[in-house]
């Protein structure tokens, strides 16, 4: 798996050889956060792509089932991501309308920690 890496500004980078593109673990860490960046219906190639955000995650009430709800759909974005092996650990929380996620998540190339705030390497 070999991905062009993407500035803190989340541009491509050029100009810097084989330092512009990543493999292992870190290109499917920033393959998960690409996808769970990406909206639905954002990408003009593939309308039915993306994080459902606004049609399915928003303006839901903070109720266990809707949740549960939330917790699927990103739990499946990652899942679905290349080089993503399983969810081996999940936790959410819905607090003062605000959600939070950490799951960590074994790839072909090792362990993730994922977080709606940051994705690394565990």
């Amino acid at each position: 798996m070999i991905y062009r890496r993407l500035s803190k500004d989340w541009d491509y980078t050029f100009g810097n050889g084989p330092s512009n593109y990543i493999t292992g673990a870190e290109a499917v860490a920033q393959a998960i956060k690409s996808r769970l960046l990406l909206l639905y219906g954002e990408w003009w190639e593939d309308q039915e792509d993306g994080l459902p955000l606004w049609q399915k995650i928003l303006g839901s009430s903070g109720r266990p089932e809707n949740q549960q709800a939330v917790d699927l759909i990103i739990r499946d974005r990652i899942s679905e991501t290349e080089g993503v092996l399983a969810i081996t650990a999940w936790t959410s929380s819905f607090e003062n309308r605000n959600y939070v996620f950490q799951a960590l998540v074994e790839t072909k190339f090792g362990t993730l920690s994922i977080s709606n705030e940051e994705v690394r390497a565990a």
